[in-house]
């Protein structure tokens, strides 16, 4: 049986794995996310996971028996992609971006061994937020909450509120479309 390692830091990806009973270790990948590259969200949040993984994988010997999951989510309204906010103003003017309209959140999987196989997919889920008042998000954005997290939400933390619908995995949105992840590690035999 192969041994599973999420390159990843994030609490909320290691939430995930563990309530759908995944075992796994973790060893973040150090790299640092490129800027967007004018590739398609789909095919550039898939390349950001690869290299996460990539990253992590390179550090073992190439018969070493564990695969490392790398993932990556951005969010896309009206055709930007919108990454981690650096400041406050950046997650201000995403937020305004959001708000009241229909975004795209995708997240980027790969799956990569000590030998260089690897396998890439996509999950994308449609999110519909309710009009939020400037003082909403100013509020928000004083929360601490919009940092670290792409597109400056949470939805599962106070950002819930701004959320009317949803169209696809939910799981997707907090970081790790879970389905997906799953599905690729049983191909895999892990």
């Amino acid at each position: 049986m192969l041994r599973l390692i999420l390159a990843s830091a994030s609490p909320r990806r290691r939430e995930l794995l563990t309530n759908a009973g995944i075992e796994f270790e973790v060893i973040p990948s150090e790299i640092e996310e490129p800027g967007p590259s004018g590739a398609p969200p789909a095919a550039y949040a898939e390349r950001v996971a690869q290299l996460k993984a990539e990253t992590v994988a390179r550090t073992f010997a190439p018969t070493y028996r564990a695969v490392v999951l790398g993932a990556d989510t951005v969010v896309v309204a009206g055709g930007e992609l919108l990454g981690k906010p650096r400041s406050a103003e950046e997650a201000r003017a995403m937020l305004e971006k959001l708000s009241g309209r229909e975004h795209q959140v995708i997240t980027g999987v790969a799956l990569v061994n000590a030998a260089g196989r690897s396998a890439l997919a996509h999950e994308t889920t449609r999110v519909q937020f309710r009009e939020v008042t400037a003082e909403e998000v100013a509020e928000y954005i004083a929360s601490g909450e919009p940092f670290g997290k792409a597109g400056a939400y949470a939805i599962q933390g106070r950002a819930s509120r701004f959320v009317t619908r949803i169209e696809g995995c939910y799981f997707n949105v907090m970081g790790l479309p879970v389905a997906l992840v799953d599905r690729l590690l049983r191909q895999w035999k892990v």
